[in-house]
C-alpha cells in the first residue's frame, strides 16, 4: 500500500480544512495509533500510509460535517491522495456515512479504532494526569460499558470493528489504550 502523499504535505492538507484543535488532536492520535498497529500487525513497511490515512480520516468532518466521507474524496483528491487513500478514509465511516466497506485489515483497524480512541481519549481527560499514560484497560471497558460517558462514541461501531478484526473486545481495548500511549507525547507536542 502506498501513496503519493508525504506526511508533510498530508498534514498540510489535513490543516486546510480542520483548525479546532479537538479535531487536530483526534486526527494526529489516530495517525500515531495507526502507525503503531501497522508494525504491530506486520505491516511495517506500510506504515506511513497506514499513518497517513490515520490523519486524513476525518478530513470533510469539520467543515462539511453532514456531508462526513461524502465530500472526502474530492477533498482528498485535490490534494493529491490516491484511489487507495480514499477508499480507505470513505470505509472508516461504513453503516453511519458510506457505503464503503472496510477491506483491508488496515481500513478494519481504522474502522474499529477510530471511535475507541474518542472514547479513550475521553477518559483520559476524566482523569488527574489528563493521560493514557497511567489507564489501564479495565478502565476503557467500564467507560464503554457507560452508554452516557462519551455518548457520541459508537459502541456498535467499536464491536463491529473487534468482530471484523477476528478480536475479542478486551484485545482491542488492550491494543489501542497501547498504542495510543505511543504516541501521546508526539501528539501534545504537535500541537504546542
Amino acid at each position: 500500500m502506498h501513496d503519493n502523499l508525504t506526511r508533510e504535505q498530508a498534514f498540510a492538507l489535513l490543516k486546510q480544512y480542520n483548525h479546532e484543535a479537538f479535531h487536530l488532536r483526534h486526527a494526529l492520535t489516530v495517525e500515531g495509533v495507526m502507525r503503531w498497529y501497522a508494525v504491530e500487525l506486520g505491516f511495517g513497511d506500510d506504515a506511513d500510509f497506514w499513518a497517513n490515512v490515520g490523519l486524513l480520516h476525518d478530513i470533510d468532518f469539520e467543515r462539511y460535517p453532514d456531508e462526513h466521507c461524502q465530500k472526502a474524496p474530492e477533498l482528498l483528491r485535490a490534494g493529491g491522495a490516491g484511489e487507495e487513500m480514499i477508499h480507505a478514509v470513505c470505509s472508516h465511516g461504513y453503516g453511519l456515512c458510506s457505503d464503503v466497506a472496510p477491506e483491508h485489515t488496515m481500513e478494519k483497524v481504522l474502522f474499529a479504532v477510530d471511535e475507541l480512541t474518542g472514547l479513550i481519549g475521553a477518559a483520559a481527560l476524566m482523569r488527574p494526569s489528563k493521560s493514557v499514560m497511567d489507564m489501564e484497560a479495565s478502565s476503557v471497558k467500564k467507560k464503554f460499558k457507560d452508554k452516557a460517558f462519551a455518548a457520541g462514541c459508537s459502541r456498535d461501531v467499536i464491536r463491529q470493528g473487534a468482530e471484523a478484526l477476528g478480536w475479542e473486545m478486551d484485545e482491542l481495548f488492550g491494543r489501542t489504550l497501547l498504542a495510543m500511549r505511543s504516541c501521546e507525547a508526539q501528539v501534545e507536542e504537535a500541537l504546542r
